[in-house]
């Protein structure tokens, strides 16, 4: 996933127009870089580790004819970076092509990178080889890949530049005598370009200068942190994590323990979170939605807003937006370190086969990491489940960035796919704030609340003073936009279609959505901090957010207190596969890590398995 941009202009054209589509190119992702233009009758090639506008600086190519460029968000692998050269054809993608590995058979090539892109020039190097017209390249990589595909493909023998896309994450404009490219609308509109259009269901055939030369490739490298490390896996590693036997009591209604901050049990061991619940899965009549929604259509164009995290919840609101509110919305997703590639493939899955366009925004991921990385150091030497919720706090700039695609795409209707049974109340129980029964969000809101919650959260950091590190502004400005900044014109899609478990897992294998290999929920499986912070909790407390989750659609009739407890019994195992990609990408060591969480006392007594 990247950002591309590209001129293509038989005269000058301004340095500052190329600088600008570079930085904004970069807001979709700053970990590797490349460029092609065209220098003295030869096609360059400069990839990089670094960021894109580093690149540029250094490889100024402000009088070239043709020069394209990616600002690339790390995905399928580190060591292959765009421009993508295979068999003279060069090219650079934005997307996931998730079925990259069984198309190599079919077009009986084989496979050179790691990168999923490769499979690109390939299959237009086997459609040109058989004699196919190169006007019908597009068709012929878009009936083999699934997931998203926004691609410039550069063919310099023949002198031609074709630009397609499944999803229409790719636009084109002119102005003057040249042709611009780049990946949204919006920064070809700031550069001064007009008749903006999307590239989605025709493909451009560009004319650019033809080079028999070889290309001139240069790698330069200057990453200090690696970005993706090698997941090496170890069975001695695995057995150190601990799934704890214990007997707590539970409320005879939902599956909540005593371990739970603020419980108690009347006589008939009925858990006052039971007592005091208010249906959450109450849909109001769908009709009100399309009479709000109305206002806001459009008759050419996205018409709406959808923050998009790839995982279930968010995947399936997207389906309905589009198929049953018949919306024809951009999704926008914040990727902020901590996306697994799953979720991204899940993300481009969905995209593509919904014909949506997907704008991401993407932190430092490296600095995001680092940000973990000395919070947890903190959290490990003075353990404290209300602290748990920092390691969390950089994805709150998620808030924040929905205002920053309002404002480019010029649209205001944002539509959220919240699941209304998410809400947990530990997670602030720890910290010693009591749950609000009549809080009717999963996000709690309003100034009271959050002033009390951060001074609480202040007087932990004070226990370990770690925690008063460079990552102090990036927190606490993230929760401003969470639960202090004004939000307007927004509907949540599950305050009109009920959320159904069932329902939503049916619809998604539609999709070919892709699980998890190491649990069987498919809850939180895109999220890179999800399995190491529910270890902690059940470890700890002797339960998760899995159990919150559970007794909530116990409440809503949804299933059984049995099968909820069976269910909980599977998803409170340790996931060991997400546990060691986590604690690899901040910087942790495995083993140091996990023994230091198995020797935090437990709030409840282990018994014999």
């Amino acid at each position: 996933m990247c950002g591309i941009f590209g001129i293509i202009s038989q005269s000058t054209w301004p340095k500052g127009d190329l600088v600008d589509l570079t930085r904004y190119a970069q807001q979709r992702g700053r970990d590797s870089s490349g460029l092609l233009f065209l220098r003295d009758g030869a096609y360059n090639v400069h990839r990089a580790d670094f960021q894109i506008s580093r690149l540029l600086s250094e490889s100024r190519p402000y009088d070239a004819a043709f020069v394209m460029g990616h600002s690339r968000l790390i995905t399928n692998g580190l060591g292959d970076n765009q421009p993508v050269l295979r068999e003279d054809i060069c090219v650079i993608h934005n997307g996931i092509v998730v079925n990259h590995e069984e198309i190599w058979a079919k077009i009986g090539k084989e496979r050179q990178l790691l990168v999923d892109s490769e499979v690109i020039p390939a299959i237009a190097a086997a459609h040109l080889e058989k004699g196919g017209a190169v006007e019908d390249i597009p068709s012929a990589v878009l009936g083999l890949c699934k997931g998203v595909v926004a691609c410039a493909m550069v063919l310099p023998r023949i002198g031609k530049l074709l630009l397609f896309s499944n999803n229409g994450s790719l636009y084109v404009g002119r102005k003057g005598d040249a042709t611009y490219f780049a990946s949204e609308a919006y920064p070809l509109s700031q550069v001064g370009c007009v008749d903006v259009v999307q590239v989605k269901d025709e493909s451009v055939v560009l004319d650019i200068p033809a080079s028999d030369a070889d290309y001139v490739i240069l790698n330069k490298s200057g990453r200090k942190m690696n970005l993706i490390p090698d997941l090496v896996l170890s069975s001695v590693e695995e057995k150190l994590l601990v799934h704890p036997k214990h007997d707590l009591r539970r409320c005879t209604k939902c599956v909540l323990p005593e371990t739970m901050p603020f419980i108690s049990f009347d006589e008939d061991g009925v858990c006052n979170y039971c007592a005091n619940y208010r249906p959450r899965n109450a849909p109001k009549p769908k009709a009100e939605l399309f009479d709000l929604v109305k206002p806001f259509r459009r008759a050419n164009g996205n018409d709406c807003v959808v923050p998009f995290s790839g995982g279930r919840d968010s995947c399936y609101a997207l389906h309905l937006i589009v198929n049953e509110l018949e919306m024809k919305p951009v999704t926008y997703t914040y990727d902020w370190g901590m996306v697994t590639d799953l979720g991204r493939r899940n993300i481009s899955r969905m995209s593509a086969d919904l014909g949506v366009e997907n704008i991401i925004v993407a932190d430092d991921i490296a600095q995001k990491r680092e940000n973990i990385r000395i919070n947890l150091i903190a959290w490990l030497k003075k353990p404290d489940l209300g602290m748990i919720n920092i390691l969390m706090a950089g994805d709150k700039h998620f808030f924040r960035h929905v205002e920053t695609i309002k404002r480019q795409t010029g649209i205001s209707l944002n539509l959220w796919g919240v699941n209304p049974l998410e809400t947990t109340h530990f997670k602030a129980g720890f910290l010693g704030v009591p749950p609000d029964f009549a809080e009717d969000k999963v996000y709690s809101n309003g100034a009271l609340k959050q002033v009390r919650y951060q001074y609480l959260r202040l007087m932990a950091m004070t226990k370990s003073p770690g925690y008063f590190n460079s990552s102090l502004w990036d927190t606490f400005s993230g929760e401003y936009y969470r639960s202090f900044h004004k939000k307007t014109d927004y509907f949540h899609v599950f305050d009109y279609w009920t959320w159904d478990e069932r329902v939503v897992d049916q619809c998604l294998a539609m999709y070919d959505w892709e699980k998890a290999p190491d649990t069987n929920t498919t809850w939180r499986i895109g999220d890179g901090t999800a399995a190491f912070y529910n270890y902690v909790y059940y470890t700890v407390a002797g339960f998760s957010e899995h159990d919150t989750f559970r007794s909530n659609q116990i409440r809503e009739g949804q299933i059984s207190r049995a099968e909820a407890l069976v269910r909980i019994e599977d998803e409170n195992r340790p996931r060991y596969t997400n546990i060691k990609w986590y604690l690899d990408a901040v910087g942790l060591d495995f083993e140091d890590t996990i023994r230091a969480v198995n020797a935090i006392p437990r709030l409840y007594e282990e018994v014999s398995a």
